[in-house]
């Protein structure tokens, strides 16, 4: 962790639903770090009514059956692990709700539950938080307005560089690029006139909006 090497103390992450899974959930407990990731759609919790016997790593219905736990797989349709529980068909055969339970073909109670469950449930009860909400309201009005700007009317819908470190480079000029725009059109409410305006402005403007093809596009520097 650079940051940390740089006296710069991270504690939270927050991001996106693109972000969201019981990996990265896990990494960051692992790294003592708190997520505020909103859950994905593929999260699966255990069914309505079904209580988790976190100890002996089983589920009871509402009749008070157990369904055990059985294997860990992954599955293929979008490559997350998940947990399979399923009890047997004698568990099942004279319970009283059984239509309702399994419905009108199945045999016995079967389901699957996302591996990182856990993980799951504690960011979910730290997105519905209080603080979880102003997180999520942070990050709306402050990091995807940025990205919005520079996909939609900077230009910066790919990176054509090769490596990690190049396109680290673009995305340090694309923020000096979108910073500084903010500072001219700051700087245009203040000076209406053409007086007053600092020798950093009138270079900036000549920098960024004296070439064609837009601010991102004029930044032609090479390492």
């Amino acid at each position: 962790m650079r940051l940390w090497k740089e006296g710069f103390v991270w504690q939270n992450c927050v991001a996106d639903t693109g972000y969201s899974s019981g990996e990265n959930y896990a990494f960051l407990e692992g790294m003592g770090l708190t997520s505020f990731i909103p859950p994905h759609g593929t999260y699966k919790g255990g069914p309505d009514g079904f209580v988790y016997d976190e100890e002996q790593d089983h589920y009871v219905c509402p009749q008070g059956k157990v369904i055990p736990f059985k294997k860990v797989f992954v599955e293929k349709k979008n490559q997350t692990k998940k947990k399979e529980y399923r009890g047997s068909k004698r568990l099942c055969i004279d319970c009283p709700i059984r239509s309702a339970c399994l419905g009108k073909s199945a045999q016995e109670k079967k389901f699957t539950v996302t591996y990182y469950r856990e993980e799951y449930e504690r960011n979910i009860a730290r997105m519905k938080s209080p603080q979880g909400r102003y997180m999520k309201g942070k990050r709306q009005s402050t990091v995807e307005p940025v990205f919005g700007t520079l996909t939609q009317f900077m230009g910066l819908r790919k990176i054509h560089t090769i490596g990690l470190q190049q396109a680290n480079k673009v995305m340090h000029l694309s923020a000096i690029a979108y910073n500084l725009k903010k500072y001219l059109k700051f700087t245009h409410k203040k000076v209406k006139s053409g007086v007053g305006i600092s020798k950093f402005t009138v270079f900036a403007k000549t920098l960024f909006f004296g070439s064609k093809g837009g601010v991102i596009r004029s930044l032609k520097i090479h390492f």
